[in-house]
């Protein structure tokens, strides 16, 4: 299944550091919004910043490519 959508997915996650830990999270995110529980939206709530602070996570560049900052 290759749609855009999924592809641009795709590209996405290959620019972080952990994309199988986002991926996991994600998805642990879906099933518990899916499945009821005791205490409302606190888990969700949780799961979902969890998710966004891995999301941000952005792998590091190479060593020896940053640039010079004296003139």
């Amino acid at each position: 299944m290759n749609t855009p959508l999924m592809t641009r997915f795709r590209e996405y996650t290959a620019t972080l550091r952990f994309p199988k830990l986002v991926m996991l999270t994600g998805a642990l995110l879906l099933i518990d919004v899916l499945v009821p529980d005791m205490v409302p939206f606190a888990d969700e709530i949780l799961l979902a910043l969890a998710t966004a602070m891995l999301a941000s996570f952005k792998k590091r560049g190479k060593p020896g490519n940053e640039k010079d900052p004296r003139p």
